[in-house]
């Protein structure tokens, strides 16, 4: 394992690449966390192992205002996840030992997965987003954000709920951005993974991504929670069922 930071613009990123044993050249599947999440979370873990299992490379990273990597949680926005994405893609690209890309990500993460494949279509050779959270830019413009509510019409510069601050900055970034644009532009393979008890993300949004992808499987994981807390074997499986050689 290679601990690193991935560096865009003066932000550093802070990264581990896993790489299986005794190959020289291997796919590479970038891994993102979720909204207050980083790098060494059990779901994001796991299927990172599953992913090496099959020979290729896991690259994960922690985004801006989280774990390791710079910025302040309460100053992170959807565009600087964004440009941070496609900086860590450009680095992936870049790496010698690189044969085809993947992408996956966990609930803010899996939004990002799909914004960062509509945007980089012909280098993403497969997306996998995991309780994708794509319903955040369609709540913000409704005045609601991870369970706090505001005028959206008018917001404040800052919302509070009982752990986190958030920057105002953040609602007005997430209003502008339409998931489903990039969903549109992106046409290669999709797994998307959803507990069906999801308390976070409501399933019905996974059911919404899979119809409009051209190229989607969807896997329901029954009684399962949005960070898969009881059956993430199901997860583990059904990942390297998908990207099985």
């Amino acid at each position: 394992m290679q601990e690193l930071f991935i560096t865009e613009d003066g932000i550093r990123y802070h990264a581990k690449l896993d790489r299986p044993e005794g190959v020289e050249k291997c796919p590479l599947a970038i891994v993102f966390h979720g909204f207050t999440g980083h790098m060494e979370e059990r779901h994001i873990v796991a299927v990172s192992e599953a992913i090496r299992s099959l020979g290729i490379a896991a690259l994960r990273v922690e985004m801006y205002g989280h774990g390791q990597s710079d910025g302040e949680f309460r100053n992170h926005t959807l565009y600087k996840w964004v440009t941070g994405g496609l900086a860590v893609i450009d680095y992936a690209l870049g790496l010698d030992f690189v044969t085809d890309l993947y992408i996956t990500g966990h609930s803010q993460g899996g939004l990002l997965v799909m914004l960062l494949a509509g945007m980089r279509p012909k280098q993403i050779k497969a997306l996998i987003p995991l309780s994708p959270a794509w319903m955040i830019p369609e709540k913000a413009r409704a005045g609601e954000v991870l369970g706090m509510t505001f005028d959206p019409l008018d917001i404040p510069e800052e919302i509070h709920n009982e752990e986190r601050t958030l920057s105002g900055n953040y609602i007005r970034v997430a209003q502008t951005i339409h998931p489903e644009d990039e969903i549109d532009r992106y046409p290669g393979p999709v797994l998307i993974i959803h507990g069906d008890e999801d308390e976070a993300v409501p399933v019905e949004y996974a059911y919404k991504a899979a119809e409009r992808y051209k190229n989607a499987k969807l896997v329901i994981v029954p009684g399962d929670t949005h960070c898969y807390d009881h059956h993430l074997e199901q997860v583990t499986e059904a990942v390297k069922g998908f990207l099985q050689p």
